[in-house]
């Protein structure tokens, strides 16, 4: 396993112990970003317009689109290290 690989898990990890609820724009962006590093681009169609949740979550990972598998991991730790306070 690689050592970014092994770090993304471990933020995977480490996000679930945090004491405050992030943001939706962090949840969103932690959302998109493990989406796009483990799924890779959006697929399927954009949730109707009563789906708010479903919608918004999709627009933000649609947003990342093109962007590498390993890009994604890298800015999901960087999220992920944010929030915790690093």
């Amino acid at each position: 396993m690689s050592d970014l690989k092994a770090q993304f898990e471990q933020a995977q990890k480490d996000v679930k112990t945090l004491t405050k609820r992030p943001s939706n724009e962090d949840l969103l962006a932690l959302y998109s970003l493990f989406k796009q590093a483990t799924d890779g681009d959006v697929k399927g169609s954009r949730p109707g317009m009563l789906d708010m949740v479903g919608r918004a979550k999709y627009d933000a990972w649609a947003k990342l689109k093109g962007t590498k598998g390993e890009q994604a991991m890298k800015n999901y730790l960087s999220v992920v290290e944010r929030l915790l306070g690093k």
